[in-house]
């Protein structure tokens, strides 16, 4: 019984593996920021300037973000701007209907997103909010004006793309494409250049005695490297406080199943010298 429950759980861990890796665009490891009292407040800066205006947090109250060192008059002065209290949750005063008529659709909360991108997006949903918005980039063939590596023909603009800068994107795909009339197939390499203002060249070419396999590859070149930086650590910040706003007692669980699991190391060896005490004569 103990094997098969030993192998399920590794085929289990197998099959997640195999459906992170093969989920898309490969995702950056997010820095770990969660304890960090400052990068958690500027990331609820950033979060309420830039993403509550279209994205709600229903499931979080402000006076909540006294838990990561702010105080109530802070709250009021940096974070409250239409006249919401601090008891008041997170709410966005755009209708889901006003939502669907600018966007297409209803954009979703994001009070617990970075936990339902762990499930659906791979070991991380925090990996997956890091590379989301450092992955976005001009396009002008789609109706926003912007498009997304890891989040293809995405709805939504770029929200945060003054803080970024302008950056120019080069893609290059190796895949295969039917033969003429029964012909083998073959292998293409295209290459795709996103200029800063979103208009694209593509170039293809064919590629002979290719025995590999299908890849993309994506390279950004930003007009400010240091503005790019900058960004980056915002971003750091911003999903830090997305993966602490999807569960505010994380850090609290971690040091409580430490303390437990210490504990119950302590009453293991008690028990162990314990027992050898009470059997030491029987034998």
């Amino acid at each position: 019984m103990i094997k098969k429950l030993i192998g399920a759980v590794a085929l289990m861990l197998t099959c997640t593996a195999t459906f992170a890796a093969e989920g898309g665009y490969p995702l950056d490891k997010a820095p770990y920021r969660v304890n960090d009292m400052a990068s958690l407040q500027n990331g609820a800066k950033l979060f309420v300037n830039y993403c509550l205006n279209c994205h709600s947090a229903s499931s979080m109250r402000y006076n909540k973000l006294k838990d990561i060192g702010l105080t109530d008059q802070q709250i009021k002065e940096s974070l409250l701007f239409t006249g919401e209290k601090v008891g008041d949750m997170m709410n966005i005063a755009m209708t889901a209907k006003d939502a669907k008529k600018w966007f297409g659709t209803t954009p979703p909360d994001l009070s617990v997103i970075a936990r339902a991108k762990s499930v659906n997006a791979g070991p991380s949903g925090s990996d997956y909010i890091y590379t989301y918005l450092r992955t976005f980039y001009r396009d002008t063939s789609r109706a926003t004006g912007w498009n997304n590596l890891v989040f293809p023909a995405v709805g939504m603009p770029h929200a945060l793309w003054e803080r970024q800068g302008p950056r120019e994107l080069t893609t290059v795909a190796m895949h295969e494409v039917e033969g003429k009339e029964g012909a083998p197939k073959t292998w293409e390499r295209v290459t795709t250049v996103y200029d800063a203002q979103g208009f694209s060249t593509v170039k293809a070419e064919p590629v002979a005695n290719y025995h590999g396999h299908a890849t993309f590859d994506a390279k950004f070149k930003a007009a400010n490297p240091a503005q790019v930086a900058t960004y980056d650590n915002d971003v750091a910040d911003l999903t830090a406080f997305m993966s602490w706003m999807a569960e505010p007692v994380q850090t609290f669980r971690v040091k409580l199943g430490v303390g437990v699991m210490l504990f119950l190391l302590l009453f293991f060896l008690v028990m162990w010298r314990l027992n050898a005490s009470y059997w030491k004569h029987v034998r």
